[in-house]
């Protein structure tokens, strides 16, 4: 992985990382927002300490652990990622809260164009703050997005110590369960 220096990171601040999407995908993970590293190298969850990849495989979502220079074949596995907010910081909490509510009108309606049949949006926390939902929690959310179910899964960053690598694939494989028991009823 190329090493950058703390100047060639805080050039990637604010920089925009293009969507993984494709029309009707399985599932559409969405991150917080980019971090320095991912913009730097324009590769989602390209930080070290992020779980993110090992997880989409220990899940089963993946058929090989993939690195995040390898996104470009998440549509042919009929997954996506996007974020709820575009811009890259050092840290989520550098978001407002007027962003994070932007970001999830933005999504909504990148997702009612997209038509996914899930939306799995990485992080409680992130989720609640977007969607005006204080009480949500990990797993299945009661909100739908035009055909679009909500999963809100544990945030993948190396600082989430309140989840393993593997409890997180267990949620991951949650999702992956249902989204392909909805495949099979959908025929």
């Amino acid at each position: 992985m190329t090493r950058f220096t703390a100047e060639q990171l805080e050039a990637a601040r604010d920089r925009l990382v293009p969507d993984v999407v494709a029309d009707g995908l399985h599932v559409l993970f969405c991150g917080i927002n980019p971090s320095l590293m991912t913009a730097a190298t324009g590769h989602h969850f390209a930080r070290p300490g992020n779980r993110f990849w090992p997880v989409l495989h220990l899940s089963g979502f993946t058929p090989r652990l993939m690195k995040p220079s390898e996104q470009g074949e998440l549509p042919s596995c009929g997954l996506g990622i996007t974020n709820v907010v575009a811009r890259a910081t050092a840290r989520a909490d550098e978001l407002s809260a007027e962003e994070y509510r932007e970001g999830g009108r933005l999504l909504t309606a990148k997702v009612a164009r997209l038509r996914p049949r899930w939306l799995a949006v990485v992080g409680v926390t992130a989720y609640r703050a977007a969607f005006d939902d204080r009480k949500a929690q990990v797993g299945p959310q009661e909100r739908v997005i035009g055909g679009t179910r909500v999963w809100v899964l544990p945030n993948p960053s190396g600082l989430n110590a309140h989840w393993t690598a593997a409890t997180m694939a267990q949620e991951f494989a949650r999702l992956r369960v249902a989204a392909e028991a909805q495949e099979s009823a959908e025929g």
